[in-house]
């Protein structure tokens, strides 16, 4: 079955698949602080999708089925060197590009110290949610314009991308206080976010090191290297 028509029967009317509007990338830092809860209220309308006919987690396959039985099974294949596809021997970077062996190990570290707290942890999440691929109306209402990442794992995922494609936004900051005026209780927010933020970090920084993109990588980087401090500042 076509992605996008998986989505639209698996979602109903309450998201929409084509979009109209401004590229939310264009966004500027004010514009964004007046319209960031509209992007949070999209990213708890995708993870309130009723997923109970579906199993597993990760990225939704070639028949829109999230194929790994565990999310530590999901981070595991992820970065398996030896699957098909693109990445198939990625670990010759290590000695080639910007990516270095070190560095990765302590960050997927990270990852494999979190990831009991995003055991159990299932929601659908767009898993693409960086600025160029989402869209904002006249009204300031936000979508997803690009669905073919999606699949089954911890909703924060998400909000982790936000974080990572523009972290000066402050979008956990945020997140975390926009919760506590909603009543919307996230359980082990610290280590679900850092979770997701890791996986996803080390993974986009794999892709940015493959093409070369020096700029990206350290920007990347960056934004990994200070979450940590970022987080535990905020209040238990």
């Amino acid at each position: 079955m076509n992605r996008d028509i998986f989505i639209r029967n698996l979602t109903g009317d309450r998201i929409e698949l084509s979009p109209k509007g401004r590229n939310a990338d264009e966004l500027s830092v004010e514009e964004f602080e007046k319209n960031y809860e509209n992007f949070f209220e999209m990213i708890f309308e995708i993870a309130a999708t009723d997923i109970s006919g579906l199993s597993g987690y990760g990225e939704f396959d070639e028949n829109n089925e999230a194929p790994f039985k565990t999310f530590k099974e999901f981070v595991e294949e992820t970065f398996d060197e030896k699957q098909e596809g693109y990445w198939h021997n990625w670990t010759k970077m290590f000695g080639t590009t910007f990516l270095k062996k070190d560095y990765f190990d302590k960050i997927y570290a990270k990852v494999m110290q979190y990831a009991d707290f995003c055991e159990g942890q299932r929601s659908l999440a767009n898993n693409n949610t960086f600025f160029c691929n989402m869209l904002v109306d006249d009204a300031g209402k936000t979508y997803c314009a690009d669905w073919g990442r999606a699949g089954i794992m911890d909703f924060l995922m998400d909000f982790a991308i936000l974080d990572l494609n523009k972290p000066y936004l402050l979008v956990p900051e945020k997140l975390y206080e926009y919760a506590k005026r909603k009543n919307i209780e996230i359980k082990n927010f610290r280590e679900r976010f850092l979770c997701m933020a890791y996986f996803k970090g080390i993974h986009t920084l794999m892709w940015h090191a493959s093409i070369d993109d020096l700029v990206s990588c350290e920007s990347i980087t960056r934004s990994i290297n200070e979450l940590e401090d970022r987080m535990n500042k905020l209040a238990d």
